[in-house]
């Protein structure tokens, strides 16, 4: 345990002495500022009307009430997600490799499976940090807006649905970590990244979205505002097993492979 909490420290502090967490932070930022200017667009159709190309867009986005807000900002952690943790995850493990480090850090006095879980804990809590300062500032620009229906029984559906999107979205983030490393730097994650961004999209217009890992938090932010959560328990299930295999599969790939 005090290994583990030595590699968390270690790369806690080489997290935050680069610049990943501030541009993480604004691209972040981005989703309920634009959340909120959907919403007030479409609260004004005149002005939404004299705004052209971004009213046409605001009216994809539903009508301008609490539920479509909440699930908007659901939605938007839930593909925005897969970008930014996934950018978060391949800097933390990809850097090792492009800076030339990762000999130095294999001859410290730490097993690999720590400095791996120590990366991992890094990763997933400044990314629930983010989606904690995404949700808050939402609620707050909600608030500024005076978006209509609000309700604490809407508001307490909306934060549920969201923190679950942000956590099975950050459960995609365990396979970008090893291709991270089987990959040795960014590239290989970050295109992995963009592949699985358009193919989620694809497959769930195909309507097999709940079986395909990728796609199934963008399927579920879409329930806010229905009264249930209308999931499917197997897609749950299969992107959980996935963020799980890619994690073991991670640790494995730093203890037993070859990193001359």
């Amino acid at each position: 345990m005090n290994k583990l909490a030595t590699a968390f420290l270690v790369e806690s502090k080489k997290l935050f002495r680069s610049k990943v967490p501030l541009v993480s932070l604004l691209a972040s930022l981005m989703i309920p500022f634009v959340g909120g200017l959907f919403m007030f667009i479409l609260k004004d159709p005149e002005l939404a009307q004299k705004m052209g190309v971004i009213s046409a867009k605001a009216h994809i986005m539903g009508t301008a009430d609490w539920p479509s807000y909440l699930g908007l900002l659901s939605q938007a952690i839930a593909v925005g997600g897969l970008f930014i943790f996934g950018f978060i995850t391949s800097w933390v493990f990809g850097r090792e490799y492009s800076d030339r480090t990762i000999n130095d850090l294999l001859a410290l006095p730490i097993s690999r499976g720590a400095i791996v879980m120590g990366k991992f804990l890094v990763v997933g809590l400044w990314s629930l940090s983010l989606s904690v300062v995404v949700i808050v500032l939402g609620f707050i620009v909600g608030r500024i807006v005076d978006i209509p229906q609000w309700s604490t029984a809407i508001a307490g559906e909306g934060l549920l649905t969201f923190l679950l999107c942000a956590i099975l979205t950050l459960f995609l983030s365990t396979p970008v970590a090893l291709l991270a490393s089987i990959g040795r730097g960014y590239l290989s994650p970050l295109g992995f990244i963009v592949f699985t961004l358009v193919t989620a999209q694809v497959v769930a217009v195909t309507g097999y979205g709940w079986y395909f890992p990728w796609s199934v938090p963008a399927l579920l932010s879409q329930t806010v505002g229905q009264g249930s959560m209308a999931v499917e328990p197997l897609g749950i299930h299969i992107l959980l097993v996935t963020g799980l295999v890619g994690m073991g599969a991670t640790v494995c790939w730093w203890r037993y492979a070859d990193h001359k």
